[in-house]
């Protein structure tokens, strides 16, 4: 409970039970209740309209304690509503409960732990995406900074599990650890793996001697910044006209469009049990194809991807071989040997 919310709710059991006993007290004096009542009034809240009755010595110290007692929990009580005010707990409360209640209600979401310059862009392209998300930092200041944006936010630190369990890690899809510190990247993966066998987890990595202990961890993905970064600028200098083809294709319509417009397309083709493409090798897959795609990269079933994988690397089930070709040859390719296409790009209509 928040320390104003406590010093309101004390005050005001405090001064209810003052004039509860101040009646009382009155009442027993001879007065009658409504007489008795009035005075308490007039009494704890200064009007100080003088004695309705008649006053012993006796009843003059009660009435001193009834003054001192209600004026003591009538200001403890203003003393919390001014701090309520000032530090904008009411808001905080009332946006922490609806938040809460949003949170719970999320499935198959993405969170997002670190609301840094990589944090901030991922929010942002989630956003884009439609793609529910939770954001966990233990910065105040980029918390707020977040809940001003309107996202769902959890202020804490991620390597507990119960901020990671109250960010609703059970029903998450995917986790994103992006802090700049690779030892918090690695703990927070570690806990998170722990606490959800499924989700998928992405970790950033600012050394490369880092990518080992994070899939160690239990990560699915990793990403060096500093190395994609550097790859960036080689690839600038030494392809600058491709890249800026890219980038304005990227930015007019998209890649995909574009594969579309020259009848390509990318295909995720599953090796399933019994498909009599196990065994089989990258260059044997090729030469059935009869030269109508390639393959561009392999996913292993155990979730191991080899970029342009060598001609003789073998096929098992439960492999994803990732083709590019002719939109209309590809599928049936897939439908010739019964293999599931679990993702298409660029294969418009």
């Amino acid at each position: 409970m928040h320390g104003s919310l406590k010093r309101i709710l004390t005050g005001t059991g405090f001064l209810t039970l003052t004039l509860v006993i101040a009646v009382t007290g009155y009442m027993l004096a001879g007065w009658s209740m409504l007489d008795s009542i009035y005075m308490v009034v007039i009494t704890v809240f200064g009007v100080g309209f003088g004695e309705i009755g008649p006053m012993s010595p006796q009843l003059r110290i009660f009435t001193m304690f009834v003054i001192i007692a209600g004026c003591t929990s009538v200001g403890y009580i203003f003393g919390g509503f001014f701090q309520m005010i000032t530090e904008g707990e009411i808001n905080r409360a009332l946006g922490a409960r609806r938040m809460t209640k949003e949170i719970k209600t999320l499935k198959q979401h993405v969170m997002i732990c670190g609301y840094g310059r990589i944090g901030q862009i991922l929010a942002r392209q989630m956003v884009d995406a439609n793609q529910p998300f939770v954001i966990v930092d233990n910065n105040l200041a980029r918390i707020e900074t977040a809940e001003a944006m309107g996202y769902l936010v959890r202020l804490g630190n991620a390597t507990d599990e119960g901020i990671l369990e109250s960010a609703g890690i059970e029903h998450a899809k995917v986790l994103a650890t992006v802090l700049p510190d690779d030892s918090a990247n690695v703990f927070i993966t570690l806990t998170a793996r722990g606490l959800n066998p499924n989700l998928i987890i992405m970790a950033r990595g600012e050394y490369p001697s880092t990518e080992k202990k994070l899939r160690q961890a239990g990560a699915d993905h990793v990403v060096l910044p500093a190395e994609i970064g550097a790859l960036r600028m080689s690839h600038i200098i030494t392809h600058p006209a491709a890249l800026s083809f890219l980038d304005d294709t990227v930015d007019g319509s998209s890649l995909n469009e574009l594969l579309s417009q020259i009848d390509v397309q990318v295909d995720e083709l599953a090796v399933p049990l019994g498909s009599s493409l196990v065994g089989s090798t990258i260059s044997m897959v090729q030469i059935r194809g009869k030269g109508t795609f390639i393959v561009v990269a392999l996913r292993k079933a155990n979730g191991e991807t080899i970029i342009n994988p060598g001609q003789d690397v073998p096929l098992d089930e439960g492999d994803t071989v990732i083709v590019m070709g002719h939109k209309g040859d590809i599928p049936k390719f897939a439908h010739h040997y019964d293999l599931k296409r679990q993702m298409r790009w660029g294969a418009r209509g």
